[in-house]
């Protein structure tokens, strides 16, 4: 498995932007397809973004499309979330998580077998 922690989250107003950083310790992150969900009380995990480790493929979720972008630097075992144009319906706890062996993302949780502490994230109107 991979051990993950998350940095980055804070409290921004509704236009700005945020980076998310998760840093992995572990052998299997170059092979291990990345992703950050978020959740707030009550909802179920909601899947943001994701990225293979093969091709650095990437998925998006729809209600992030074109705001949010995910990268990673096998280099430096960080896997990174830029947040850009955050609205208030942003705001959640996010979480990094790692699929080992996966080559492309999911955007299911049940098929990240590691997960994060979560950050969290609020966006003021």
């Amino acid at each position: 498995q991979v051990q993950l922690v998350e940095s980055g989250g804070g409290l921004v107003h509704a236009g700005g932007s945020l980076r998310l950083s998760c840093a992995a310790s572990g052998h299997t992150f170059s092979t291990s397809t990345m992703g950050w969900f978020r959740q707030t009380p009550g909802k179920e995990r909601e899947f943001v973004a994701g990225i293979g480790w093969s091709d650095h493929s990437t998925k998006e979720g729809d209600s992030v499309q074109g705001r949010f972008t995910i990268s990673r630097d096998n280099t430096k075992n960080t896997v990174y979330l830029q947040m850009n144009g955050l609205k208030p319906e942003d705001t959640a706890v996010y979480y990094c998580a790692a699929a080992s062996g996966a080559p492309y993302p999911s955007i299911l949780p049940t098929n990240y077998d590691s997960w994060g502490q979560g950050t969290q994230v609020t966006v003021s109107s």
